[in-house]
């Protein structure tokens, strides 16, 4: 059950992951600064969560 729930937790970080970058891209065309630093922020969520997950795998789903 912890393999399943931290290969989840890896999925979640993979699709915040997309989300952050599209923001970024978004953000880049209209040159809003707020949003580029929303998007950085979101982009280091995600690695942080993917590292997390990777570290569960690892440690046999104790995250």
């Amino acid at each position: 059950m912890r393999k399943a729930r931290t290969i989840l937790a890896l999925v979640g970080a993979a699709g915040a992951a997309t989300s952050a970058f599209s923001t970024l891209k978004s953000a880049r065309g209209r040159n809003d600064k707020l949003a580029l630093v929303n998007a950085a922020a979101g982009i280091v969520v995600a690695i942080t969560g993917a590292a997390l997950a990777a570290r569960g795998l690892r440690k046999g789903g104790k995250a």
